[in-house]
């Protein structure tokens, strides 16, 4: 199949420019939300995202399957953009929404609204995935398919991390009085409307071309055989959840690391809306500034030194940068910056390669078994970003806990030496596993283009 037009690309980035935006909200906010707006304890947020995201992590193979079966005159996987793009939306406001209840009713409250916002997540996340394995088959096109994504992705997340605080800021004024709950729960509003208006573009610009081969009868049990006989898929399932928890960790520890360790927050002052901007902002949105930069120079580095390679370079560099970062102290701003910038370019330049492999390794179960499971399969890579998700945002709410943090108060040396370790050698310990998963990975792009050579015959013979 042949280059896929800019306005289907740029179609295909809408969607996850919407999800980044949610992922975004709850990778950096939502931790911080609960425990210092909400008013529930870290190790309280840290168990419930262990529990309700391994409980979606399980619902993405299930979704999968589902979407696999999904026959409509749009395809396979665009409907399901169609169908819950606004119940997306209004799970996120209700996830950001604070009633006023009882200790032990405000638990279960977040316990229902998370889980509610990650289903709603999963059966929109998981097809649009998916979509990106049907929509060509050309291998550079999957990879620039995958940049478009991820470009889009940190765009929406650069406009997530310049605009929340802020947002937060402004529309927690109410009458002179400081409304933090509104604030968030209006600013969510904001994102999820957008968000909603976004999914539909995707789904309008963009068209599934790949089918399963003709002779293909739904057999759940020998596409789940196939699956856990794919070892690329367990090698790549690795080296997800582990790349996730490297940066789940070190975008959910950023706002306490600057509230806490340092002595001043505030960068500068907006003085046209009299509106601070804080040290945090601005590293997170450099650091998303970075990684659009790495997402960019993905195609060209793994066009030069194939995916692999380009993708263990960046993962132990990655590690080692964390591990400096350790030593740095609040004198040593511009420093903080620098490697903020190295160490997400690093993370930008893998995330591209990842969902290109997964396409890849869509094929490769195709051209051994003769079936194809896409949906399946990517639903895998959605898994992976949540169990690795999970796993980081438990252990930063559990390691919060662990070393004494008081949420609003004055911390100890202990808890502020947790928080600088969960900015550096804990996040490391994720792209050090990451690249080690990778060296195991066999599907170079050599042995790929032949694959697709045989894939494209036979379809033409069918």
């Amino acid at each position: 199949m042949g280059k896929l037009e800019l306005k289907e690309k740029i179609g295909y980035g809408l969607g996850d420019f919407a999800s980044s935006m949610f992922w975004k909200m709850f990778g950096v906010y939502l931790l911080f939300f609960y425990t210092d707006v909400f008013g529930i304890s870290a190790a309280v947020v840290g168990t419930m995202f262990l529990v309700t995201r391994i409980f979606d992590g399980l619902n993405d193979p299930i979704m999968g399957i589902l979407a696999d079966r999904t026959n409509t005159k749009w395809g396979k996987f665009r409907p399901y953009l169609l169908w819950l793009a606004i119940p997306f939306a209004i799970f996120g406001v209700l996830t950001f929404t604070t009633p006023n209840l009882t200790i032990t009713s405000k638990i279960v409250y977040a316990y229902a609204t998370y889980c509610l916002m990650m289903i709603a997540y999963t059966a929109v996340n998981v097809p649009y995935s998916s979509l990106l394995g049907v929509m060509t088959s050309n291998l550079k096109e999957r990879t620039s398919l995958a940049s478009f994504r991820f470009i889009f992705a940190f765009a929406g997340s650069i406009l997530v991390l310049a605009t929340a605080e802020p947002l937060v800021d402004y529309f927690s004024e109410n009458a002179g009085v400081i409304d933090p709950q509104k604030g968030w729960q209006s600013t969510m509003i904001l994102y999820a409307i957008l968000a909603a208006i976004l999914f539909y573009g995707t789904f309008y610009f963009t068209k599934e071309r790949i089918q399963p081969p003709k002779e293909q009868k739904s057999d759940l049990k020998s596409d789940l055989k196939n699956l856990v006989a794919n070892r690329p898929w367990f090698i790549l399932l690795g080296a997800g959840i582990s790349t996730l928890i490297f940066n789940s960790i070190r975008d959910g520890s950023t706002i306490y690391y600057f509230k806490y360790y340092f002595e001043t927050q505030d960068a500068f002052q907006m003085p046209w809306l009299d509106i601070p901007i804080t040290f945090s902002t601005l590293y997170l949105v450099l650091g998303q500034g970075a990684s659009l930069f790495g997402v960019i120079l993905a195609k060209p580095a793994s066009d030069k030194l194939g995916k692999k390679r380009t993708f263990l370079f960046a993962m132990f560099l990655a590690t080692i940068l964390s591990c400096v970062f350790f030593f740095f102290e609040e004198e040593h701003l511009k420093l903080i910056f620098l490697f903020q910038f190295l160490i997400s370019t690093c993370a930008g330049i893998v995330f591209p390669l990842l969902w290109s492999m997964y396409a890849d390794i869509a094929d490769f179960s195709e051209w051994k078994n003769g079936r194809r499971a896409t949906g399946l399969i990517f639903s895998s890579s959605s898994m992976s970003q949540k169990m690795g998700w999970t796993l980081g945002g438990a252990l930063t709410g559990w390691i919060l806990a662990l070393y004494g943090f008081e949420a609003n108060g004055v911390q100890t040396e202990e808890a502020k030496t947790g928080i600088r370790m969960m900015m550096s050698f804990l996040p490391a310990i994720g792209a050090f596993l990451s690249a080690m998963f990778l060296l195991f990975y066999k599907l170079d792009d050599k042995f790929m283009v032949k694959i697709n050579e045989e894939l494209t015959s036979r379809r033409k013979n069918n």
